[in-house]
């Protein structure tokens, strides 16, 4: 399938699991995808196995101004879809031990991060009438004992900013949307940094489906950026074997 064809996409996260996915699927659908990631050698591995010319990497954190400058660069003028994937955890800490710096940290990257790319790309998109953004939230986004005080938030915000993009843009064009991730296989550590999170949480978590390949997800998000799903905005997929559910 040729879905991406002469479109230009970008994905944040791409060096590992759902965006390193995501980005390996849209390659082979025949996207020109921009890759970023905080880790170079993350990117060198990508470059090495899959680059070529439909395939360009900027290093840099997402939480930060200046890499989505050079994403801007990068992208010369031209942009059609929008995946931000790159997020991070918040070792569980609940509302009455999350610390400033963990706070600070989590919703740099998970909220301001995506929002400050969206921010960017869509003049571009508006512009052209037509562009689809998908912001990966998570179960936690969906509920409140899935992650700590500092996750959920991010991920329940995210959501909501997604649907404020769905609702003033979809008249110009532009589609964006929200993948719902539960268990995923990927390098993210989500170790537990407050006892009493593990003793709250711990039997909640027990009842999780089994965890999903990262290939999984990059299947609904590619649907989502594609024109298959031309009809929706403002949704939220959650891909998470039915977790939402129970």
């Amino acid at each position: 399938m040729n879905r991406f064809e002469g479109r230009t996409v970008v994905v944040t996260g791409a060096g590992s699991g759902i965006g390193l996915a995501t980005t390996v699927r849209l390659l082979a659908e025949g996207a020109d995808v921009v890759a970023t990631d905080v880790v170079a050698a993350r990117l060198d591995a990508l470059t090495q196995e899959h680059g070529g010319d439909h395939l360009v990497t900027v290093v840099g954190d997402v939480a930060t101004a200046s890499t989505v400058d050079a994403l801007l660069t990068a992208l010369g003028g031209q942009v059609d879809a929008l995946a931000n994937v790159a997020g991070i955890m918040d070792g569980f800490l609940p509302p009455a031990e999350v610390d400033d710096a963990t706070w600070d940290r989590v919703l740099a990257v998970n909220l301001t991060g995506p929002m400050r790319l969206c921010r960017a790309v869509l003049p571009l998109m508006i512009a052209a009438g037509k562009g689809t953004i998908v912001n990966v939230s998570s179960e936690a986004g969906l509920r409140g004992g899935a992650a700590g005080a500092a996750y959920t938030t991010s991920k329940h915000a995210l959501i909501g900013y997604t649907r404020s993009i769905s609702a003033f843009h979809a008249p110009q064009g532009v589609r964006a949307n929200v993948v719902a991730p539960g268990g995923v296989a990927t390098n993210i550590e989500a170790p537990f940094r407050s006892a009493y999170a593990g003793e709250r949480l711990g039997p909640l978590l027990q009842v999780v489906p089994p965890v999903a390949a990262p290939q999984d997800l990059a299947a609904a998000i590619c649907w989502l950026l594609s024109d298959d799903s031309a009809n929706v905005t403002g949704a939220v997929l959650a891909s998470d074997g039915g977790w939402s559910a129970l």
